[in-house]
């Protein structure tokens, strides 16, 4: 799917349209509020950016600021597993 978006000429040029990134720029920002809304799983926000690995998307995310939420049970479940496998 293709999305048109129309910014006034002299507020593009200043937001860097004739750089080409702006496109590119608009996606992510769209799609990384979609995700922090809940609107996006990972793998959806990795295929939406066309990134091939989670290593990208991690890289992504980390650069954006955004954060797995890891909580103290979730610590507890990945330590239990371990000590199941003998690790």
């Amino acid at each position: 799917m293709n999305l048109t978006v129309q910014i006034p000429d002299d507020i593009a040029g200043q937001l860097g349209a004739d750089s080409g990134d702006l496109a590119r720029r608009a996606l992510e920002a769209w799609a990384l509020e979609e995700y922090k809304r809940g609107s996006l799983t990972e793998d959806g926000l990795r295929r939406m950016l066309g990134f091939g690995t989670r290593y990208q998307l991690d890289g992504f995310l980390k650069a954006h600021d955004v954060w797995a939420e890891y909580t103290v049970d979730d610590f507890r479940r990945e330590t239990d597993s371990l000590k199941r496998l003998g690790l």
